[in-house]
């Protein structure tokens, strides 16, 4: 599909707050301003997540207009090791303020949560490091076994590194801005109780930040991955479902920091009956994707209430396969850490 790449700083929303269409097309760079105004169908979030070969951590903010989820996830693969989440809800997103723009980039600061939490509740710092350029990440929970939550991560912005941002038009008054960043260095730690898990060289941190007015049910599949292989330093950026019949996709490849964008549906195949069977992800009029991805943990969700609705998939496992850039040299993937998920929203 023909996308129009965005080279300019452009605003989401008309003053009437209706989809601008300037704003439709793709960035490299995040340009999009979400001047997105009122309230009803408008959901905004920063998620982050930082994975090493041996664990993961993942923070949520989300302000769905009515209600606030934040959240902390963290995951030690393997048999017998850790997993846990801690979320906190606020009614109608009482206590967050997401910005126009990324938190902690071109975007005011994020604080959430009380600053020494307890019980059930969370802290969530999302903050620029003037040092570097990149991006702080904090957070303090009490783990469901009573264990203090420390978080303490700084996500690199390498210098020309390019990510991708794209706005998904299903209407004039619902649409969706997204930014996706992957294969960003990571460093830093996260310790619970007296045990430290240790993010260094090894560490990737992806984002996907979100600003829109979406429809009260849809579906979606999301898989990305960051790291180094065959030499190279990939990103994959895969989504699929939601985006159908919009004309735009999320869908992008980043190899050595330079984004590759795929401007097709992409095949995704899987069996959620099975979901630690193999996945495929393929874009079979271009060739750019054909990958494998071979899930070692299934994170499941599931959510019944009279507004919100959520069942969630997220495999993080390893893709392997081959991507196709721009240039059109084709990149060999083996082993690269990441997720797929399918998510099933009513909200």
């Amino acid at each position: 599909m023909p996308e129009r790449e965005i080279t300019e700083p452009v605003d989401l929303c008309l003053p009437d707050g209706s989809l601008d269409p300037e704003a439709v097309g793709w960035t490299r760079t995040p340009l999009h301003r979400a001047n997105l105004r009122g309230w009803g169908r408008t959901k905004r979030w920063e998620y982050w997540c930082v994975a090493t070969p041996r664990h993961l951590v993942a923070l949520t903010v989300s302000d769905l207009d009515f209600l606030a989820l934040d959240s902390v996830y963290f995951l030690e693969y393997g048999e017998g090791g850790r997993e846990f989440e801690r979320a906190a809800v606020a009614p109608f997103a009482r206590g967050v303020a997401l910005p126009e723009r990324i938190a902690g980039a071109g975007g005011h600061d994020v604080r959430v949560g009380p600053e020494r939490p307890t019980g059930g509740k969370v802290r969530i710092e999302i903050l620029k490091d003037d040092a570097t350029g990149g991006t702080r990440l904090r957070a303090r929970c009490v783990s469901p076994d009573g264990l203090p939550v420390e978080v303490d991560l700084l996500a690199a912005m390498p210098e020309g590194h390019e990510t991708l941002g794209v706005v998904v038009p299903w209407s004039g008054q619902r649409f969706q801005y997204t930014s996706k960043h992957t294969a960003r260095p990571a460093s830093g730690a996260v310790r619970v109780g007296g045990e430290e898990y240790g993010f260094g060289d090894d560490a990737w941190a992806v984002l996907d930040h979100g600003r829109g007015r979406w429809p009260r049910d849809v579906t979606w599949n999301w898989g990305a991955a960051s790291g180094r292989t065959g030499g190279r330093t990939v990103g994959l950026q895969l989504g699929g479902k939601w985006t159908d019949g919009t004309g735009s996709t999320e869908n992008a490849l980043c190899v050595d920091g330079r984004l590759t964008k795929v401007g097709e549906e992409l095949e995704w195949t899987y069996d959620l009956a099975e979901p630690l069977a193999p996945w495929t992800v393929r874009a079979p009029a271009s060739g750019l994707v054909d990958l494998a991805f071979t899930p070692f943990h299934d994170r499941t969700a599931r959510v019944e209430t009279g507004v919100l609705a959520n069942r969630t998939h997220q495999c993080f496992g390893r893709y392997s396969g081959r991507i196709r850039t721009e240039a059109g040299e084709d990149v060999e993937v083996t082993d690269l850490l990441g997720w797929a998920e399918e998510v099933r929203m009513r909200w």
